[in-house]
């Protein structure tokens, strides 16, 4: 068949798994397995969609962004992913098909792990472990069978280079994670005079936001920490004490409680004291994922071209006023974008840095 017939099926395939992708984006941080029930239906009415209306790109445009049964509208993300995937795989083609089918083929899946987890850091701030330790095992496995994958000639070297690529990427990314804890480990937040704020079983809650206790103790040695004007119980109540709680103690004064036996305090303070991280610890198994796939090279590259990247995007926002210094940003997509940029020609941006 000709090449470019051949761009074509990537372009169509790439906008079907784009289709799937939508699926894991919406599924993945539910907790919700990909390939279970319920089908693909509607998010406000449960209508399931019929498969003559399940069509790539298409069906998003015949029905302009609507439900076909209740009339609500569709998310412009399912067009955009499903687009996207497309558009990637097409450049995967052109880019490494005259070489190898196999590459090509390849790259098409790293870049689909690699808008998935884009999409999701940015609507849940996590990149879930069947992207990133899927991702190292995959990258690891294929680079046996595919050692062209890192421009060497048999699978030992290949498995070599990405277990290089492995400890490099998730390493540096790791040192990164321990440093910012040293340099920026707490954040002061300021609240109004005589703020409420509660502790539940599951989470931290503030008057503008519910903090999970999974985003806040992070180690052992993570803490929240307020001078309480008072402090209510199930039980009993405290006033004028500080209250330190840790993800194995609650310490009220001088005494030491089991959060465990503490199912609901309420307190009242004006400033409050937590934990913060520089990166998250799933952006050094992402990292990991990522020099799976490109070796050493790729991994540091996608990591110093991402901090150029989320600096520009970060002064943007703050700019325009659409973002504070103190915001939290999900810094797995600049990471996603900078791997890309890698693959279609950020070898030669290295290779020229370095010379």
């Amino acid at each position: 068949m000709p090449f470019h017939f051949w761009s074509l099926v990537f372009f169509a395939f790439g906008c079907m798994v784009g289709s799937f992708l939508n699926v894991c984006i919406y599924r993945m941080p539910l907790g919700l397995g990909v390939t279970s029930s319920p089908p693909s239906h509607c998010p406000h009415c449960k209508c399931s969609i019929p498969f003559y209306l399940n069509v790539p790109l298409l069906s998003w445009l015949s029905l302009r962004g609507k439900c076909h049964k209740c009339g609500a509208p569709i998310s412009f993300r399912y067009f955009a992913v499903e687009l996207l995937t497309g558009v990637a795989f097409l450049a995967c083609w052109l880019m490494f098909g005259r070489a190898s089918a196999w590459l090509a083929a390849v790259y098409c899946l790293f870049l689909a792990g690699l808008i998935t987890a884009t999409f999701i850091d940015f609507g849940h701030f996590i990149i879930p472990d069947e992207i990133t330790l899927g991702g190292v095992v995959a990258g690891f496995g294929i680079s046996f069978f595919l050692p062209q994958l890192h421009g060497v000639k048999s699978g030992a070297q290949g498995m070599v280079q990405s277990l290089i690529g492995i400890a490099v990427g998730g390493g540096i990314v790791y040192a990164v994670v321990r440093l910012g804890k040293v340099l920026f480990g707490r954040q002061k937040i300021k609240l109004d005079a005589d703020t409420k704020i509660v502790f539940t079983e599951t989470a931290l809650c503030l008057p503008d936001q519910e903090i999970p206790y999974e985003e806040i103790f992070y180690r052992k040695s993570d803490s929240v920490m307020l001078a309480a004007r008072t402090v209510e119980l199930i039980d009993r109540s405290y006033r004028d004490v500080t209250v330190r709680l840790t993800s194995h103690r609650l310490t009220l004064g001088e005494e030491k409680i089991d959060p465990e036996t503490v199912p609901y305090l309420e307190a009242v303070c004006s400033e409050l004291v937590l934990p913060r991280e520089a990166m998250g610890l799933g952006d050094v198994k992402f990292m990991a994922g990522i020099g799976a796939f490109l070796g050493w090279q790729g991994a540091v590259f996608s990591l110093l071209a991402s901090c150029f990247i989320g600096a520009a995007v970060g002064f943007a926002l703050i700019l325009s006023r659409k973002r504070e210094w103190s915001s939290r940003v999900p810094y797995g997509p600049y990471i996603a974008l900078a791997a890309a940029i890698w693959l279609f020609g950020g070898k030669n941006l290295f290779a020229a840095f370095f010379r």
